[in-house]
C-alpha cells in the first residue's frame, strides 16, 4: 500500500535539496558521464577503448565529456611518450572516490533495470 508523502518535514519546513548533492548528481548523471566514469573505474583506458566501452556515443561527445570531467578534476589525461603519440585517461583520486557510489548504482541497476 502506497503512503502519501507530505511536502513538509516533521518540523513543518519544506525539505530542500542539498546543493552539493544536486551538483554531484547533475555532474555524474549528465548523459554518458556516468558510463565513462564507470568504465574508467575498472582501469585507465585510451580514447578508442573508451569509445568501444561506451557504445552509441560519438567521438565528438566523448571528447567533450572527457574535457568536462577533466575540468572537474575527476579524470586525468596522460600523453604517453613515443610515436605514435598515445593518450590515456584515468580517474584522479577525486574521481576514484566515486567508486563506491558507482558500484552501488551498478548493483541497483542490475536489480531493478533488468
Amino acid at each position: 500500500m502506497a503512503t502519501e508523502h507530505s511536502a513538509e518535514t516533521a518540523s513543518g519546513a519544506t525539505p530542500k535539496v542539498c546543493p552539493h548533492f544536486h551538483a554531484a548528481v547533475e555532474l555524474v548523471g549528465k548523459r554518458w558521464s556516468g558510463a565513462i566514469l564507470s568504465t574508467l573505474s575498472e582501469r585507465p583506458c585510451r580514447f578508442g577503448e573508451l569509445s568501444h566501452g561506451v557504445p552509441g556515443m560519438s567521438d565528438r561527445l566523448l571528447s567533450q565529456r572527457l574535457r568536462e570531467l577533466e575540468a572537474e578534476g575527476l579524470v586525468e589525461r596522460k600523453v604517453e611518450p613515443g610515436a605514435p603519440v598515445r593518450v590515456s585517461y584515468s580517474l584522479t583520486i577525486k574521481g576514484a572516490d566515486l567508486d563506491p557510489a558507482l558500484r552501488e548504482l551498478r548493483v541497483w541497476g542490475q536489480r531493478w533495470k533488468t
